[in-house]
Order: structure tokens, then sequence, then C-alpha cells
């Protein structure tokens, strides 16, 4: 049993305004402190606990740069529709230093992205469906090929709960009823660019059980290029099986050729791309956040088959 104090250290002053006021101050900030240091195993100065995403006062942010990585399109309206995303994203996290950097045939293409960025840290977010060849090895190489920016790489956007919100508004858009649901003559087909990767294959097949179970009817994967079945053949054969009023969602992140081809099948109930659909938006963060917290390169890794 410890003895008690003597009885005149037991007996405290009574704290002044201005005294308690600073006492708060003070446990405040080395409760800021403590907390950086358990949640990263370093210790930080007090004038670096901002907000992560929030300006410093010299301009300097302390979170990656979002790189937005798109594959780029001879239509113009791609290009104006990947900006108008990134304005989205920048609305939903101020602060936070968003670029675009292009695949092949837009400006700015990737290299020159990440060369603006020398010295500084980026996270890369595939503006890509899939785990295809462009996630697998091009993202990888252009990282590669940029020593001076410390890069990582989040997982493609599909297959994700968020893509299937917007390809949902974008069929009611187009004349979805969603009295539809459970109907035995509704049908729909999602069309994608299409690829000899089985896991982009996969990845689209998971995206259409999604879409599936929120529509309440069948959906059937199709595609423009690479694999099989086409559009035209996806929509004959629901035809036969009943499923006379057939949609075509648009499995595309941007306007582009293939699809207005994949449109072109059934013009009259065929939805819009993707695009800058606020749905999207959250799920550019959402990938973002992951791979920045990802703590080994392993991690970063595993995420391209995440959810």
């Amino acid at each position: 049993m410890t003895e008690p104090a003597p009885e005149q250290s037991q007996q405290s002053p009574p704290l002044t305004d201005s005294t308690a006021h600073l006492l708060a101050r003070i446990t405040d900030q080395l409760g800021a402190q403590l907390s950086l240091v358990s949640r990263n195993g370093t210790r930080r100065p007090m004038h670096r606990t901002r907000h992560p995403d929030r300006p410093a006062a010299d301009g300097c942010t302390s979170a990656p740069a979002l790189v937005a990585v798109a594959h780029g399109s001879r239509d113009p309206q791609a290009l104006r529709t990947m900006l108008a995303l990134l304005d989205r994203v920048r609305e939903l996290r101020p602060g936070l230093d968003v670029r675009l950097g292009h695949i092949e045939l837009n400006a700015p293409l990737l290299p020159d992205t990440l060369d603006e960025l020398r010295g500084a840290e980026a996270v890369l977010v595939p503006l890509l469906l899939g785990r295809g060849h462009h996630v697998k090895r091009d993202l990888p190489a252009a990282a590669a090929a940029a020593p001076g920016v410390r890069t990582r790489i989040a997982a493609p956007l599909g297959p994700h709960p968020l893509l299937v919100e917007t390809l949902y508004g974008r069929l009611v858009e187009a004349g979805w009823d969603p009295g539809d649901r459970d109907s035995r003559r509704a049908g729909v087909v999602l069309a994608a660019a299409g690829s000899r990767d089985p896991d982009s294959a996969q990845d689209t097949r998971r995206t259409a059980r999604l879409l599936a179970m929120r529509l309440g009817v069948p959906v059937v994967p199709a595609y423009a290029s690479a694999t099989m079945p086409t559009v035209p053949a996806a929509l004959r054969a629901l035809a036969a099986r009943g499923r006379h009023r057939s949609f075509v969602a648009s499995y595309f992140t941007a306007p582009g050729r293939f699809a207005s081809a994949c449109a072109d099948a059934v013009p009259h109930r065929a939805a819009a791309p993707l695009g800058a659909h606020p749905a999207m938006a959250r799920l550019v963060l959402h990938r973002y956040d992951q791979a920045r917290t990802a703590v080994t390169s392993a991690d970063a890794v595993s995420l391209l088959a995440s959810a």
C-alpha cells in the first residue's frame, strides 16, 4: 500500500482561465502527436498534424497526388468527360492534387504527368474497369520508368457496387423502368470493350451478376472486341428467351468508338457511358484511399483483385 503524499502536495492552487486554456491546448497537441505515433510508428512535428489533404501554408499537401489514368480516345467527348469527372473528384476532396494522364491518344500522356511530379508521391488510379493488360503491364511499366516519383497503383474501378449504382442510373436515364424488376420480358446487355485477359473477362462477368441482382432481370455481358459474344448476338440470345424489352448498359468510362458501336445495336435503349456520374467520383477516391493506406507493395498488388 502506497503512503499518501504530504498534505501540502495534495493541494493545488486554483487554475486561472488563461492557465487552463494553455494546458488544454498543450494536451490537445500532445494527444494529436501520440495518435500519429501510434498509427504510423514515427513521430511527426506538431505543425504537420493538420488534415492530410488540407493544403499547408506553403501550398503543399501531405497527401500523395491522385493521378487518374485514362486510356485515351480520338473522340473529343472522351477528354471532356474525364475532365468533368476529375472536377467532381476535386469537389469531394478539396485541396487534393488531382491530375490526369493517358495511356495513349490524348495529352497529357502518363509519362509527362509523372515527370511533372518528380520528387513527389503519387497514387495511380486507373480509370479502367478490370484487370486487363493496361493495369497489369502498362501502369507498372510507366511507374518503373519514373523513378523520381514514389508511386502506388490502385485497383481498377471494377468490379464494385458504385459502378453498379452508376450503370443503374444511366439505364434509368435511357428509359429503364424500375417497375420492370422481375419482368419476364426485360433484359440487359452489359456492353464492354473486351479483352483476351481471363481476369478482365471475369471482372466483367462479376459486374454483370451484380447488376442483375440490382435490376432483377438477366444481364448478359457482351464485347466490342477480342472476345464473344458481340452485343447483337447477346441481344438475339435474350430475345430467344422471350426477353424482347432489352437495354444496353454501356460499360465504358467515356464516349468512344467502342461505346458508339455498342449503342448502335439498339439506339433507342442504349444507356450513356459511365462518365462523370457522382458515384464514379466517389469510386475514384475510394480506390485512391485503398492504395494509399496499403502497408506494403504486396498489399497494393492484392488490391487488383479486390471489389
